[in-house]
């Protein structure tokens, strides 16, 4: 083989490696990237729930305590109102006026 051939032969060979290297590096980054934006992500929609359960909610709760307010707690899907809660709720309406 020409020597001036295999010479550019090693370097193209040279050239790959060093390509492949920079590419995994780069997708590398890449998933490291997406990994924390995910963490982060979850700390900032699960920070304020956590605080809100932890600190805000018993407060609330012996406030409405002192305060003498009465909570219903509704029996419903998600909290939602039934049917019977909405109709309690019209009826005492009803009774005041």
């Amino acid at each position: 083989m020409d020597p001036e051939l295999r010479d550019l032969l090693e370097e193209t060979h040279a050239l790959a490696k060093d390509n492949h290297r920079m590419l995994r590096a780069v997708r590398r980054s890449q998933w490291l990237s997406f990994l924390s934006t995910i963490i982060i992500w979850v700390v900032v929609l699960a920070l304020p729930l956590y605080l809100y359960k932890e600190y805000l909610a018993p407060t609330i709760d012996k406030i409405s305590e002192l305060s003498g307010v009465s909570t219903t707690t509704t029996s419903g899907f998600l909290g939602l109102p039934t049917s019977t809660d909405i109709q309690k709720l019209i009826d005492s309406y009803t009774e005041e006026q």
